[in-house]
């Protein structure tokens, strides 16, 4: 996903290989908690941009949330946006 290999790469670039290996660890976390706990995500902008099925999960130590949905046999990742996006537009163009 292009989000996450940004992520990885502005990391390892910027400040270092040991801070973007944080970033996957974070991000390991986080798809352990939605795949022991789908419904735990927060529905704030799946509403905000008419999808009420859409959640997303904050990572606990790194400013990146993941937005999914739940479906009956498994969860579709969305997208993996900083935390300091304009998140509703940046949902909503997915070119961005």
């Amino acid at each position: 996903m292009r989000d996450i290999e940004d992520a990885v790469d502005y990391y390892r670039r910027e400040v270092g290989s040991h801070v973007a290996l944080g970033y996957v660890d974070d991000l390991q976390d986080a798809y352990r908690l939605i795949a022991s706990h789908p419904a735990s995500g927060s529905l704030r902008y799946g509403y905000e941009i008419g999808l009420p099925g859409l959640r997303s999960v904050q990572f606990k130590r790194h400013p990146y949330l993941i937005f999914y949905i739940e479906q009956a046999d498994h969860i579709d990742v969305w997208r993996v946006p900083h935390a300091k996006m304009d998140i509703p537009a940046w949902l909503q163009n997915p070119s961005s």
